[in-house]
């Protein structure tokens, strides 16, 4: 399995499969490098839009796997790469939400994430906060001061 930045010639694919984004907002997530595709047996098998919450940590927006290829690795894949692209970059940690009611959670806590709050958004079921921090993060130029 490959994984790999969205390039603007995967936009017709994950306009077509990603209904939560506009289509010139989704344009701008793959444009800003804020969008991963994975592929396998050279098709698009799933993908991962991220952005910055309070414009300094990593919120993962979406990862979704294209039904047939479910429960194959590609959500893990995906997922660890994003990390490590993170990690990389120097943020002490990651974040991302889901429907408590879903079994996403179950997913993100495997791989280290835990709940950290939660909201209840206007008429929808209780959205459930998670962070998964990395142990040895620190910026470029940051010092440890602790």
């Amino acid at each position: 399995m490959e994984i790999r930045a969205a390039e603007e010639k995967d936009w017709p694919f994950l306009h077509r499969w990603d209904p939560h984004l506009s289509g010139e907002e989704l344009r701008r997530s793959i444009q800003r490098g804020q969008a991963l595709l994975a592929i396998a047996g050279g098709e698009p098998a799933g993908w991962l839009r991220y952005n910055l919450f309070w414009d300094n940590t990593p919120f993962l927006n979406l990862l979704y796997v294209l039904e047939p290829l479910r429960g194959r690795g590609c959500g893990s894949a995906l997922l660890g790469h994003w990390e490590e692209q993170m990690r990389r970059a120097g943020y002490p940690c990651v974040m991302t939400s889901t429907a408590a009611h879903e079994s996403a959670q179950h997913f993100y806590m495997r791989h280290g994430y835990r709940a950290v709050g939660g909201f209840f958004p206007y008429g929808e079921p209780y959205e459930l906060i998670l962070c998964k921090e990395f142990r040895e993060s620190r910026r470029e130029g940051e010092e440890d001061h602790g």
